[in-house]
């Protein structure tokens, strides 16, 4: 007899004796089974559907660093292949954000109506639409017009892949799980950083930087299609009077060998009456839920205004600080050595991001979403702040302060605030606007994210990188401030009980 055979399914005779009431989604998930003897297991066993959900939407943010980050190594090829001036930088950098900021307004809610699964495939189709247009696009307007539809189906992808996650997964790990799904938006921007520096050594072409959107067609195919055979939420379906549904798709996500729990009787552990306009979205600004919405969304608004700059732009920061910016470039060899230079320093650079969510996953539900985010913070205004010193030195000095600056900013930041926010996010909702809400959230922070992309260059060329910098240190500050005062702690809580 097998560990799991030796299992008294404890679960499956709780089952039995609830039938008659029922329990929530959440008490079935949170359940776990005990020895023979009576001794209750650790930790609640995930079951190889709900690995599946956790694979598939981890590749979402995998694609959407993959993407926003692999524009910083493609942009000076198309800049020499569109002769773009500053402001068409901007553009080019902001798409992206601008296509995430309405993709997560407008069709992130659409989850709290179609439902979870249904957006869960819809944004991977338009993602690869919009991928395939970009890899053969004819001219710099249609470049950003593809660029901003990309962003679009990246935005829906906030507020869906951690819904899908979070509603299937036992509440003691759903901090780690989500953080760790999201951690390889990290790992994408790691890899489009690869990609583009790999790109740039063997083709020597200006309109190399296709291949490096082009190749991401391939996998996003593969995850769509992964994405068809998951379950829907149950949470949602109930949420919705969906019983006999719900029953039967959380009974399929809970399957496993034995089985427990043997039959799934659910029902609303809250039942309270939903007037019309409590889907609304002006829903997230009455007195119930607009300290959520002010905690969900202003601290993530302020981190995005550093992740994204200083994500984006740091090949080009790099580049100045290492003397290889140019007013008039023209040769083509010269851009890319020069593009491949900035590239080995941005992926040194970035893979603190990977170090920063490993340290996230690890302690977001030992030391709370809440106390991580402030000191996260913190630790942003503190790299910047070294990174701003760097200004008063020249030679290997200077270098160092930035790379110090950068790193400890990127370790801290997904420590803190760009793990956190993006965590919270998704909790401190009820479930009837917990797609809106995150949506919503999502959508406010990528408005400082596209002002970042927009702005940066235009300002890094007038005011200096060390100005830009000490604005950054200030706006990590007011994070922290933000969400000590607006704090609402979820760690460990079920979201049967958050937002109630």
């Amino acid at each position: 007899m097998n560990e799991i055979e030796a299992f008294d399914t404890h679960a499956a005779a709780s089952s039995h004796a609830d039938a008659a009431h029922g329990r929530s989604v959440q008490d079935y998930i949170d359940e776990a089974p005990v020895w023979r003897d009576g001794t209750q297991v650790a930790s609640t066993p995930m079951t190889s559907m709900q690995w599946r959900i956790w694979w598939l939407a981890a590749a979402g943010k995998f694609f959407e660093g993959l993407v926003v980050f692999m524009t910083g190594v493609a942009l000076p090829l198309m800049s020499k292949e569109f002769g773009m001036d500053a402001f068409q930088h901007g553009l080019v950098g902001a798409a992206s954000l601008a296509g995430i900021l309405v993709g997560a307004l407008f069709l992130g809610g659409l989850a709290d109506h179609f439902g979870r699964k249904a957006m869960f495939v819809a944004e991977m189709v338009i993602f690869i639409v919009f991928l395939v247009l970009l890899s053969v696009s004819p001219t710099f307007t249609w470049t950003v017009v593809f660029l901003f539809g990309i962003g679009v189906a990246l935005g829906c992808d906030y507020p869906t892949a951690h819904l899908v996650i979070s509603e299937s997964i036992p509440s003691s790990a759903r901090g780690r799980l989500v953080l760790s799904a999201f951690g390889f938006q990290a790992v994408g921007a790691l890899t489009g950083t690869l990609v583009g520096y790999l790109v740039l050594t063997n083709i020597t072409q200006e309109s190399s930087w296709r291949l490096m959107y082009a190749l991401a067609i391939l996998p996003a195919l593969a995850v769509t299609l992964g994405r068809f055979f998951v379950t829907e939420s149950a949470a949602w379906l109930l949420a919705h009077g969906r019983a006999e549904a719900a029953e039967r798709e959380a009974a399929r996500l809970l399957e496993r060998t034995p089985p427990y729990p043997r039959q799934v009787k659910l029902v609303r552990r809250h039942r309270h009456h939903q007037a019309p306009g409590e889907r609304h979205p002006l829903a997230l600004f009455n007195s119930k839920n607009r300290r959520a919405t002010i905690l969900a969304s202003v601290p993530w608004f302020l981190q995005d205004l550093g992740t994204y700059g200083i994500g984006i732009f740091t090949p080009t920061i790099l580049a100045a600080a290492l003397g290889h910016a140019a007013t008039q470039v023209q040769d083509l060899t010269d851009i890319i050595v020069k593009d491949e230079l900035a590239a080995e320093g941005a992926a040194l650079i970035d893979l603190l991001l990977l170090v920063g969510i490993a340290a996230a996953v690890g302690l977001a539900d030992k030391v709370g979403r809440v106390p991580l985010q402030i000191i996260g913070f913190i630790g942003c205004a503190a790299g910047l702040l070294l990174a701003a010193f760097s200004s008063a030195y020249t030679g290997s000095t200077q270098i160092a302060l930035i790379f110090a600056g950068f790193m400890l900013f990127n370790f801290m930041t997904n420590l803190g605030p760009n793990a956190q926010t993006y965590l919270l996010a998704g909790e401190v909702f009820p479930t009837h606007i917990r797609g809106m809400g995150a949506g919503f959230a999502a959508a406010f922070a990528k408005i400082g994210a596209v002002m970042t992309a927009f702005l940066f260059p235009i300002l890094l060329h007038r005011i200096g990188t060390s100005a830009l910098l000490y604005i950054l240190v200030g706006t990590s500050l007011l994070g922290a401030v933000v969400t000590y005062l607006f704090r609402i702690e979820t760690t460990g809580k079920s979201l049967d009980d958050i937002g109630l």
